[in-house]
């Protein structure tokens, strides 16, 4: 749980719509042993008007990389690309911290058009 001082100060919408969050399908998974933290490499389809982008998780105590594949993922597409090593990282997929730290994805729970932005 979130301690009060964790929290971000408040922002208007316009600041919020700048953070592009869509949805997109796992469509390879694997190790990513260079990483200082275990972590995977992900490749995403974001659908044609976005396209596939690559990223690195730090997902691998809940998830194997078979079981990644065909997962839909949120992810922030509009940061600048970011160099993790061997690893040119195009977007950030989203999760949430359990109890102990560990990285939970968030995910839809229907299937939904690639490249599908929140709102």
């Amino acid at each position: 749980m979130a301690a009060a001082s964790d929290l971000r100060p408040p922002i208007a919408f316009p600041d919020f719509d700048k953070v592009d969050i869509r949805v997109g399908t796992i469509v390879e998974a694997e190790p990513f042993p260079e990483a200082r933290r275990p972590a995977y490499k992900l490749t995403l389809d974001f659908g044609s008007a976005i396209g596939v982008k690559r990223s690195s998780a730090q997902v691998t105590r809940y998830y194997r990389p078979d079981e990644l594949i065909g997962r839909q993922v949120a992810a922030v597409v509009n940061f600048p690309p970011r160099q993790i090593g061997p690893v040119r990282s195009e977007a950030l997929v989203l999760g949430f911290p359990d109890e102990a730290g560990e990285v939970v994805l968030v995910a839809v729970t229907h299937k939904v058009p690639n490249g599908g932005r929140l709102f």
